[in-house]
């Protein structure tokens, strides 16, 4: 027996795997589960920096706002 490795690039191909180790044909090792990205990975530096700075300020405004609320 052999060990392959190989990629994914379609659902039916992964389809087709679960077909042919159903007929025990070929048996999947190993079912790998992309990890998933950060948000502050995913998304760090998309904001221009002048925007982003509004941005946070206008959060630190609403926290603020918040927190001194009379109630």
């Amino acid at each position: 027996m052999e060990t392959v490795l190989i990629q994914i690039n379609n659902k039916k191909a992964y389809k087709l795997l679960e077909d042919l180790e159903d007929l025990h044909i070929i048996k999947v090792l190993k079912k790998s589960i992309q990890p998933k990205e950060k948000l502050s990975e995913k998304y760090a530096g998309k904001l221009p920096d002048d925007v982003a700075e509004k941005l946070q300020n206008e959060v630190t405004q609403s926290r603020n706002e918040w927190n001194n609320r009379g109630i």
